[in-house]
């Protein structure tokens, strides 16, 4: 679902390598930009696959509606990640906008184009399907932790190394989107997340206490190494 709400140029020639990929020989190709605001689906679960995204600002989830009607968010998309990459013709999971954001688009078939005559596009784009198994084979191992408690750690842990600027993590995510990531229930994550601060391992800033700090990393990976 393509929704453009920015009134910025779109549809422009730019390099692959503002797509997140390098290489001198790359042909021009169009890449356009849109923004969707907060909870807009980019596209859903089953619908044709065919551009590739790119997060230029903001953040993007996605995620699985169960038979039960419960959500499974499967991944978290921030700035500079590439998703929408897929090995059939239509996609697996929905994606939707977290916050204001701003993605770029190529089609698949332009890329795949491209990569059949440039052997570092065709690296990149193997590089970007191994590093996508290796977060889901992450995250099914994290899902299969046993406490709550480890599992909030590693999910911190993962924002830490992909988040973090001058000592802050700024989640972009609620408490219910990290609850559908983990599979747990927002009590729980709210309890851990307060029992991390009360170990003084965490520091909030903020009444929404969407920014943290993380006051000593050393416990915190200690929690996650035990699972």
């Amino acid at each position: 679902m393509l929704v453009r709400i920015a009134t910025g140029p779109t549809g422009r020639a730019n390099s692959l390598g503002e797509f997140g990929m390098t290489s001198d020989s790359n042909p021009i190709v169009s890449l356009s930009e849109f923004t969707y605001k907060r909870g807009t689906e980019i596209y859903g679960e089953k619908e044709s696959a065919e551009y590739v995204y790119q997060v230029k600002s903001g953040a993007v989830r996605s995620y699985k509606l169960l038979a039960d009607g419960r959500r499974q968010i499967g991944a978290f998309h921030l700035a500079g990640d590439i998703f929408g990459l897929e090995n059939s013709a239509s996609h697996r999971f929905t994606a939707e906008a977290i916050i204001e954001t701003t993605v770029r688009l190529i089609r698949r078939q332009s890329l795949e184009l491209v990569a059949d005559h440039d052997l570092v596009v065709a690296r990149n784009l193997l590089s970007m399907t191994t590093t996508s198994l290796q977060h889901a084979e992450d995250h099914m191992l994290l899902l299969g932790r046993k406490t709550s408690l480890e599992r909030v750690a590693a999910f911190l842990i993962e924002m830490d190394k992909r988040l973090t600027a001058a000592g802050i993590m700024a989640l972009p995510m609620s408490r219910r989107d990290i609850a559908d990531y983990l599979g747990l229930t927002l009590e729980t994550v709210s309890r851990a997340l307060s029992r991390l601060h009360e170990l003084g391992i965490l520091g909030f800033i903020g009444s929404t206490q969407r920014e943290i700090v993380l006051l000593d990393r050393v416990q915190l990976a200690h929690l996650d190494l035990q699972s």
